[in-house]
């Protein structure tokens, strides 16, 4: 198999009359790193108010139901809900722009964070960077997807995703030290501005591709309604269980993202800085290792069974458990960081295999509306439920467990939710291959 900045001559004929700004590698590389720095700048963004909100808790009085509503539900339900007609406005707009206002909005938000006075003006600062967010990833999907041909997308999407893992390397590493020596509000607004700078430079260096020329496909001009974008997906067995197992299975990763530095704070008396860096590197490094490992094996291993694209998400997730299980029961704080490097690295590797099998499922006009409702399904279980039902249990336990009650609440949590994950994935290629036989061009 070809790398994904790689040419290919039987893949990518492009039909003379139509110019097309991707017809070298260095262009696809271009995009893709570029687009890669974007997501990854939404994870540093997100991620940040986990390593600070230790710090944020004891100025502004919250509670762990407010920091988990803060960091969950509050911030998904505007990006899932920003990000239905963005998706939309993406399948027959420009994805360029969309993109770079993205950035923008987001990372503008971010840095006002460091300004507010309350609860609620943060509360509002983060809707905001959820807003921002929700346009950002199905616009870069779809533009993902019209460069690199099937054969080498679920390599591409991987590569692209490991923005999750380097935003979170960053936000915790850049987090961490930053607040311990400036404190949280420098945090925010050292991280939030130069994403505006880079909102620029898409704007001004990225070609919009043209839909379906890598394929060879004729794109109809008019835009698939929206309901029957749903309808088709919804129709797909192999999809309802993948995007449910998507679902569970970023609970259990948004979950960990959220509470693992207040567990470690607050259990093992760490600082942030040390603990930033700890993280940094099992879920921002390992986690990167896993997500683009992840691609690239599944498109090793498709072209013999393509249920490899939701069987290796399974496998990652059964693996995970018991080495969880030791990160939340030690007593041994660096045995638990230790063991914290196993989930850390397989977290993350079905985001690639998943985005690139819901675009197979579909047309060329509804790539970017397909991730929105992937992403609206992962986000509403993950994002939404994830962080929010851990702060609200671990103030539940607080009364008999005290400091520890964060630590009971993720270790009866996170790894029932994770088994479940898998689960879904195994039932997910019990219709793959007839469902991808059913695709429409």
């Amino acid at each position: 198999m070809n790398e994904p900045g790689t040419s290919n001559p039987a893949e990518e004929q492009t039909p003379p009359a139509v110019s097309n700004p991707y017809t070298t590698a260095k262009a696809r590389n271009y995009a893709l790193g570029i687009l890669t720095v974007v997501y990854s700048f939404n994870f540093i963004d997100r991620q940040l108010l986990s390593i600070l909100q230790e710090s944020i808790k004891l100025e502004l009085s919250l509670s762990d139901s407010q920091l988990g509503l803060l960091t969950g539900f509050a911030f998904a339900m505007f990006y899932v809900t920003a990000g239905i007609p963005i998706a939309h406005w993406a399948d027959r707009g420009n994805r360029r722009n969309i993109v770079a206002l993205a950035i923008g909005v987001w990372s503008f938000m971010t840095a006002i964070s460091g300004f507010v006075q309350n609860y609620t003006q943060l509360l509002l600062a983060r809707i905001g960077v959820g807003i921002g967010e929700g346009g950002g990833s199905p616009s870069s999907h779809s533009i993902v997807s019209d460069i690199f041909p099937p054969a080498r997308r679920a390599t591409a999407l991987s590569i692209y995703s490991t923005g999750v893992n380097i935003g979170i390397l960053f936000g915790f590493l850049f987090g961490g030290w930053l607040n311990q020596f400036f404190g949280w509000r420098v945090a925010f607004v050292v991280v939030g501005l130069p994403g505006i700078l880079i909102a620029f430079l898409i704007r001004k260096t990225l070609p919009e591709p043209i839909r379906g020329l890598n394929e060879n496909k004729q794109v109809p001009a008019t835009l698939v309604p929206f309901a029957d974008v749903v309808a088709l997906l919804w129709s797909r067995r192999s999809f309802r269980h993948m995007a449910l197992a998507a679902g569970l299975n970023a609970f259990a990763a948004y979950g960990t993202l959220n509470w693992l530095a207040s567990f470690f704070i607050r259990s093992h008396g760490m600082t942030t800085g040390e603990l930033g860096t700890w993280l940094a590197m099992s879920t921002g490094l390992f986690g990167a290792i896993g997500v683009f490992a992840g691609g690239v094996i599944a498109d090793k291993l498709a072209p013999r069974d393509k249920r490899w694209y939701v069987w290796l998400p399974a496998i990652a997730g059964f693996i995970s458990l018991p080495c969880m299980l030791v990160v939340y029961l030690t007593s041994s704080q660096y045995t638990a960081l230790i063991f914290a490097f196993v989930p850390g690295l397989l977290f993350n590797v079905y985001l690639g295999t998943t985005i690139a099998t819901s675009h197979a499922l579909v047309g060329q006009r509804m790539r970017a509306t397909a991730s929105a409702i992937l992403f609206l399904i992962l986000n509403i279980i993950g994002l939404g439920l994830g962080p929010w039902s851990i702060g609200m249990f671990s103030d539940y336990l607080q009364p008999t467990l005290g400091a520890e009650s964060l630590r009971y609440a993720m270790v009866a949590l996170i790894p029932t939710v994770l088994f479940w994950s898998s689960c879904h994935f195994l039932l997910a290629s019990t219709s793959l291959r007839a469902d991808l036989a059913a695709s429409p061009d």
